[in-house]
């Protein structure tokens, strides 16, 4: 099933996901949701709360449905090591149409659980890094203009709240 995008504005994207603490069939089949969701939308990562849902699931795949085996979820993630630096153009789903660029650790390693609740540790570099912060981030309630400048962020309010206005922003 392809859940809509929940788009910046809905207040599920600022509050933090409620734990996941049940791991049955019902998770199972979110996930295949998330990942079919997130596929429609053209995106490498999900988390929960983009499709209204606000509990602390992610998925991603930075192939984009490439290799597979690069496919990725993550139940109740935390990141637990970061190092180096980059600073790249990011966007997000629930912000189409805007893109800055986002400073964010080179290298990352999160701690989650899998569809059957067992610990798994998860590290990449560079877009994969990206990815684990900022679907770890919409679990925490904050969105990726939460770390640009206060004058672009505002920038970018201002523009949805015009489109809201407009009838554009839904």
């Amino acid at each position: 099933m392809i859940y809509p995008i929940v788009k910046y504005g809905d207040a599920v994207l600022e509050k933090p996901a409620a734990t996941i603490t049940e791991f049955n069939d019902e998770l199972r089949q979110l996930a295949e949701d998330m990942f079919e969701s997130m596929y429609a939308a053209h995106g490498v990562g999900l988390a929960a709360p983009q499709i209204g849902i606000p509990k602390r699931i992610a998925v991603i795949d930075v192939t984009f449905k490439e290799d597979p085996s690069a496919k990725i979820v993550l139940v109740n993630p935390e990141i637990v090591h970061t190092e180096g630096k980059q600073t790249s153009n990011e966007g997000c789903l629930s912000l189409p149409e805007f893109r800055e660029n986002v400073a964010r650790p080179m290298k990352v390693t999160a701690r989650a659980q899998d569809l059957d609740g067992k610990t798994i540790e998860v590290s990449g570099e560079e877009l994969l890094a990206r990815a684990l912060l900022h679907e770890t981030d919409h679990l925490n309630g904050k969105l990726f203009i939460s770390h640009i400048s206060a004058l672009k962020r505002d920038l970018i309010k201002r523009k949805i709240r015009k489109l809201m206005k407009q009838g554009e922003w839904k």
